[in-house]
Order: structure tokens, then sequence, then C-alpha cells
């Protein structure tokens, strides 16, 4: 395993103590590229995977979208969320920087930009519990919905449109 993906895990391992949080890292030891196969993995439905995206502000800040497996995050509607006019999906060396994880297993938290926005899609909210990025491509971090919106200190907020609209 590559060396930033060892410090990714530990980063969670940290932030899952540092919080004081009920918390579990998962090693389902199968690879898991897609969210029908994390679900598949750990014995849950797509809903319950969700995806921490990292983006950059016009103004270079981060701005992460946390939605379900099954949602798509609209960039637009995350800018109108914290008030900018646009925000771009950031590149991977930027994701390992500013976030402290490797792109494919950011966790929705310990991420090491403080200054970083979240916001939280309400779906997610709507599972009582979730499986996210817990540093690396391989493992996932399990925990109850409500913990992941209280220890990220995001804004709740629609991010994703439906497939009707």
């Amino acid at each position: 395993m590559p060396a930033e993906h060892l410090d990714g895990l530990k980063r969670c391992q940290a932030a899952i103590a540092e919080l004081g949080i009920v918390g579990e890292i998962v090693h389902p030891g199968v690879p898991m590229p897609t969210v029908p196969l994390a679900a598949a993995a750990v014995g849950c439905h797509d809903e319950q995977i969700i995806k921490t995206v990292v983006f950059l502000d016009e103004d270079g800040r981060v701005v992460v979208g946390i939605a379900n497996g099954t949602g798509r995050i609209d960039r637009g509607l995350l800018a109108d969320v914290v008030g900018v006019a646009k925000v771009s999906l950031a590149d991977a060396e930027t994701v390992l920087i500013r976030t402290g994880y490797a792109a494919g297993g950011v966790s929705p938290i310990g991420i090491r930009d403080a200054e970083a926005v979240i916001v939280i899609d309400p779906a997610v909210l709507t599972e009582e519990t979730v499986y996210g990025g817990a540093g690396t491509e391989d493992d996932l971090l399990l925990l109850r919905s409500d913990v992941l919106a209280d220890a990220t200190g995001g804004i709740v907020a629609t991010i994703t449109r439906s497939s009707s609209s």
C-alpha cells in the first residue's frame, strides 16, 4: 500500500479518536472502484455509500460535497450553497495536499484544510448508517449519518439533482 494511503488511513483513525465519535473502519478485502461494488462488499444498498468529492472555488478555497452513492453532485447547486460563482473539481495532487487523503479514498472527517467548507446533501442523512472513505481506496468508514453531520460541521443543503429534474 502506498505511503499516502497509509497516512490517509492513520488520519481517518486519528480523526475518529480526536472527534470522540463512534465510527468503524471496515476492510472488505476486495477492490471497490464503484459504488455498487462497495455496497456489495459491505452488504448494504448503494444509497448508504457516500462520496466525498473535493472542489475548489474561484479563490482556491476547498469546498467538499458529500452525496450518497446514487446522487450526482451538481456544481451549480454546490456553488450557490457556498455563495460563489462556480466550483471546479480538484485534481488528485490538490486533493492529497489540501485534505490529507488520496483521491478515491477521501474521508468526510479529518480533512487537513480547516477552512474547507463541507456541504452534505440531505439524502445522505435519510440513511441511518453510511459508509464513506477511510483514507484509502480499500477501506471504508462506517458511521451513523447523524454523527457524520455533527463531526463534519457541514452545511446540509441540496447539492444533487434528481434524475427527473
